[in-house]
């Protein structure tokens, strides 16, 4: 790849809206004037350039322009046509990334330039020593998120320099396409034969100690992610996120809850170019906050690094993954864990009973009231409370409080009268529908119209 700010001749006019260096991209688009990005990272503008709109044979004749730059510059290794589809074609020139599209891909011709405008060095952040350190260890599986234009990629590139130069580590890159500015010892690896998954195959066979896998987006990106990981090389990933967390996530169901952190260990937020937040993942053994001792299993543990806070748990309940917020208020419906639990209980007693449970909410760890409607209480209760033993029996002796679903608060009754029907029609056509859910869900264990209002 090309050095910082490097690139071959282009044609005049180009070269003209490229001429502010803190212009990180040029639009063009048929029968719209040019528009620049440009400025610092943490204040990018989006300007109009006052200049005539361009039409779509000026940019057919600059697009093959620039196709005559890449074969007048053959060799160079930074210059070649990256992606060549129906209606687009991506070409790399120098450090300048191009993407041409046109009918039918796109309604009129359009021509995107994107240039990096920052070239940083890790020293450049001002990291903690121990964030260095952390970063240093190429044996990681390592997330950097961000938004789109946050810095991430810029932050990535950095790592990738300090590895090498610094560390004296193996550096590749998985890329589609390649746009990372690293050192030249670094190669950089598209897609073989279009596919990510082969390319994998290759890099177990060049044996690296550290691999930057950019732009991770599919699903199957983050599975082959899980993969190269597993399998013993250091890993960093770069792919677009809101947050840290929401990161962590994404490989919910991707990868095996047990193997997550092993997988995946520190998490990097980049906002403005500059590092927001990192969290660490570490698995233990223990009950999840807020449950008793008996109810053990694996927990993978989300803190803030480095001052250790604990901020979510993860963790299988039932047949859910969950997410848990740890510390703050409990809230209404006591605390997170209990929360989540309240939501399975609801999953599965409706399962269960055939009756929709519209809420559920643990008291202790044993026991819980569940709320139906009105119409629905006899049913759920069965003749002499038949009904609800065997469904506390089912679903592991948790004791269950039958109560009206009109007991709860009026916001909470609200939400979930919006959340069950769409928000669609008045409280009385709810609770009529309420009723007529269970009496024509095949439930099995009706017994009469009358039953107890709940058991104390």
């Amino acid at each position: 790849m090309a050095a910082f700010g490097d690139h071959p001749p282009l044609p005049e006019s180009l070269e003209a809206l490229l001429a502010d260096e803190t212009a990180s991209t040029v639009f063009l688009k048929a029968e719209c004037p040019p528009r620049v990005k440009a400025g610092h990272i943490s204040e990018l503008r989006l300007e109009e350039v006052n200049t005539d709109s361009w039409d779509k044979p000026s940019l057919e004749a600059l697009s093959e322009e620039l196709q005559l730059v890449i074969e007048q510059n053959e060799a160079r290794s930074d210059c070649f046509v990256e992606i060549e589809r129906e209606g687009c074609r991506i070409m790399q020139i120098g450090d300048l990334r191009v993407t041409c599209a046109w009918p039918p891909f796109s309604e009129a011709w359009e021509i995107t330039v994107v240039r990096p405008v920052a070239h940083l060095k890790l020293s450049d952040y001002e990291l903690p020593d121990e964030l260095i350190r952390r970063v240093s260890d190429h044996h990681r599986g390592i997330f950097v998120v961000g938004k789109p234009g946050s810095g991430k990629t810029t932050f990535a590139q950095a790592i990738a320099a300090h590895l090498d130069e610094t560390v004296g580590a193996m550096v590749k890159t998985m890329e589609a396409p390649r746009d990372l500015q690293v050192p030249q010892r670094v190669t950089q690896y598209a897609p073989l034969e279009g596919d990510l998954e082969k390319t994998a195959e290759v890099i177990f066979l060049v044996r690296p100690d550290f691999v930057i896998f950019d732009e991770v987006r599919r699903a199957r990106d983050f599975e082959i992610f899980g993969d190269v990981r597993l399998a013993g090389v250091g890993l960093l990933g770069v792919t677009h996120a809101n947050s840290a967390l929401e990161a962590i996530q994404r490989l919910v169901g991707k990868v095996e809850l047990g193997l997550i952190s092993q997988v995946l260990d520190t998490v990097i937020n980049i906002e403005k170019g500059k590092v927001n937040e990192v969290l660490e993942l570490r698995m233990v053994v223990r009950a999840p906050t807020g449950m008793e001792s008996d109810l053990s299993r694996p927990v993978i543990e989300i803190k803030r690094f480095p001052s250790g806070e604990l901020t979510h748990e993860m963790f299988a309940f039932g047949s859910e993954i969950a997410v848990v917020p740890v510390g703050g208020r409990a809230g209404e419906g006591g605390s997170p864990a209990w929360r989540m639990a309240g939501e399975e209980l609801k999953r599965e007693a409706s399962r269960l009973s055939g009756i929709a449970v519209l809420h559920a909410q643990f008291l202790t760890d044993a026991s819980a009231d569940i709320y139906v409607d009105d119409s629905a209480i006899g049913a759920m209760v069965g003749p002499g409370g038949d009904a609800i033993r065997s469904l506390e029996k089912d679903v592991g002796g948790i004791k269950l409080n039958v109560k009206s679903v009109t007991e709860l608060p009026r916001g909470l009754r609200k939400r979930i009268e919006r959340d069950s029907w769409g928000g669609g029609g008045d409280m009385e056509e709810w609770r009529s529908r309420g009723g007529r859910h269970w009496e024509h869900s095949g439930n099995k264990r009706k017994g009469g119209k009358k039953g107890k209002r709940g058991r104390r």
